[in-house]
């Protein structure tokens, strides 16, 4: 059985706040003490509560940095949670950061062979997918040299073809994935929907609101790293619209009043 099972989970990062010294504070220091620059923490996900079964269908909304490809992230297991738990069963399949982790010095053939092992391929099953690996890829006699002398879309189309090409019970798709020239994605689009249609569990990361809508058996809208709402895909798409447009308007009003000149005082 496929699932997923994330409770008040939350990922903080730290990072090093650069501090600028004034002169004033470089005199009165003294010139040999050590500047101290202080840690920050980042909430990149705060309480993060969802819970997925077989056949459900999780569109995931949001503006950019709402914290989405953090948690699918956190789904395939690259984070791990700083509070709470996040637990998932099944055979997982991540279509992200899909050009990470080739060995540069291998071979086109080789990475192959070394990426679907690390996909929980058996030789056996591996045997009767390299040629269409190989195939979908495109890449032909390339195949047959170092991958440090590919270029960027090469390695995508290698790392697309191999990825996609495992049979996964829960699949986690960031949807701006973006591979090779316009008739590769064509291509790579209908193979991603093939995997979707055959998957037991899927959490998709989407700009798409339409096909969230229509695709998805349930939404979930994020905002600075949380949930702002979950529930029937219509529900929640229908409230991220209204949201979308009353910010708009408010942006647009808060310009045209800063954009306002200063009344003209006039001599009588």
């Amino acid at each position: 059985m496929a699932s997923i099972d994330v409770t008040d989970a939350s990922v903080t990062f730290t990072a090093t706040q650069s501090k600028q010294v004034t002169l004033k504070e470089y005199l009165l220091k003294g010139l040999f003490r050590k500047s101290v620059n202080p840690q920050i923490a980042i909430h990149a996900l705060s309480g993060i509560n969802l819970t997925a079964r077989d056949g459900d269908r999780v569109g995931i909304i949001g503006h950019n940095g709402a914290g989405k490809t953090t948690l699918l992230k956190l789904l395939a297991g690259i984070y791990t949670p700083t509070a709470g738990t996040s637990r998932v069963e099944g055979r997982v399949c991540s279509l992200f950061d899909i050009s990470v982790g080739f060995e540069n010095e291998a071979t086109g053939w080789e990475n192959i062979v070394y990426r679907s092992y690390l996909q929980g391929e058996s030789p056996a099953s591996l045997r009767d997918k390299m040629q269409e690996i190989a195939e979908f890829s495109e890449l032909g006699e390339f195949l047959s040299i170092p991958v440090k002398n590919y270029s960027a879309g090469m390695r995508m189309r290698l790392a697309f073809a191999i990825a996609t090409a495992a049979q996964p019970e829960v699949l986690l798709v960031d949807e701006v994935l973006a591979v090779g020239d316009m008739a590769f994605q064509i291509k790579a689009k209908a193979r991603m929907r093939a995997m979707m249609s055959v998957s037991r569990l899927m959490v998709v990361v989407s700009h798409d609101l339409n096909t969230v809508r229509d695709t998805c058996t349930k939404v979930v809208w994020m905002r600075k790293g949380q949930v702002v709402q979950e529930g029937p895909p219509a529900e929640v798409v229908a409230a991220y619209n209204r949201d979308a447009t009353e910010r708009a308007a408010a942006a647009r009003a808060q310009a045209q009043v800063g954009g306002q000149a200063a009344p003209v005082a006039r001599v009588a």
